[in-house]
């Protein structure tokens, strides 16, 4: 039972990791279009994790259609594809948008675990997912009563990626238990490269892609391997132990990592209501995380078909 607890912890340490995309990201989106980054991305991400790849072709572990489908919606949707509109996402200069990616992710993926993976969802579980949520939109937004999308197009690039990623989640968590967490980390970009190929080959941006200059390609390496490699192989290896219900929660540690850093870095002072947000988000994971230890009825989630499991407290 403790790997529960363990795998909890680390999912959500991975998705604190993610935290620091902005850190690149964000100023990258506005010195090349979106598909160029994520391409660049991708393909350093390949060249990093190829002896992951080979790997798994050597071992060639037996997947069903039902895998292969799963395994190409996490490399073209949840990698390539979610990362092209949530890079888009940050050119209409929307503070809102990567937050509000974080709070709709975990309706679409616990609605995708309840219908894919047959987790059913108890009492508890509602306490913690309200808790979460709720300590999210706090931090999500200064003044949580007066809460406006400046236009469209962002809330719509964010809800897609929202979506993409949320489903990620869940048919992640199916592959775990047949692939690897290294080796599924080394599909999934090499999946997502030639997706964000295509999609760099729909845009007509293929050519900016090789005036990419040495101080943008440092900070394309540098967002490749801290939020994008690091993050994931730790995300990947709690995922492995971890229901994608509760994953889904654990995620919402990006938000404390986003506030964070822009307060040391860009100077953002927290609200008061930003404060409570991030006690509330803070004290769920580590509650989640304690009562992990004891097992996924104490978390709220039972398999389909598991019978009651023996739990101490709470």
């Amino acid at each position: 039972m403790k790997k529960i607890g363990t795998g909890f912890l680390l999912v959500a340490a991975g998705a604190a990791l993610w935290g620091t995309d902005g850190l690149f990201r964000r100023t990258l989106a506005f010195e090349m279009p979106a598909p160029v980054v994520v391409f660049w991305e991708h393909l350093i991400l390949v060249a990093v994790t190829l002896p992951f790849l080979i790997r798994f072709f050597k071992n060639r572990p037996k997947l069903t259609g039902r895998d292969l489908t799963a395994l190409l919606f996490v490399g073209a949707g949840a990698s390539a594809l979610a990362t092209v509109l949530f890079t888009e996402a940050f050119t209409y200069g929307d503070p809102t948008t990567p937050l509000l990616i974080q709070k709709t992710q975990p309706v679409i993926a616990v609605l995708g675990a309840y219908l894919l993976l047959g987790e059913r969802l108890l009492p508890r579980y509602g306490w913690y997912f309200l808790f979460a949520v709720s300590g999210a939109y706090l931090i999500s937004f200064p003044d949580p009563t007066a809460v406006q999308l400046s236009q469209l197009a962002p809330a719509l690039l964010a809800l897609g990626a929202a979506a993409l990623w949320g489903m990620g989640t869940v048919l992640g968590r199916h592959l775990t238990k047949k692939i690897p967490t290294n080796q599924l980390t080394a599909l999934r970009f090499a999946i997502g490269l030639p997706s964000a190929l295509v999609i760099l080959l729909l845009r007509n941006e293929a050519a900016d892609a090789l005036e990419v200059t040495p101080s943008e390609f440092g900070a394309l390496i540098l967002l490749s391997l801290i939020p994008g490699l690091a993050a994931l192989m730790i995300y990947y290896k709690g995922l492995s132990t971890t229901p994608a219900s509760s994953a889904t929660l654990a995620e919402l540690a990006f938000p404390l990592t986003a506030i964070l850093i822009g307060w040391s870095v860009f100077d953002t002072v927290p609200t008061a209501t930003q404060w409570v947000g991030i006690a509330l988000l803070l004290g769920t994971i580590v509650v989640m995380t304690r009562a992990a230890n004891r097992g996924r009825e104490a978390l709220g989630i039972r398999a389909a078909g598991e019978p009651m499991e023996a739990t101490t407290g709470g």
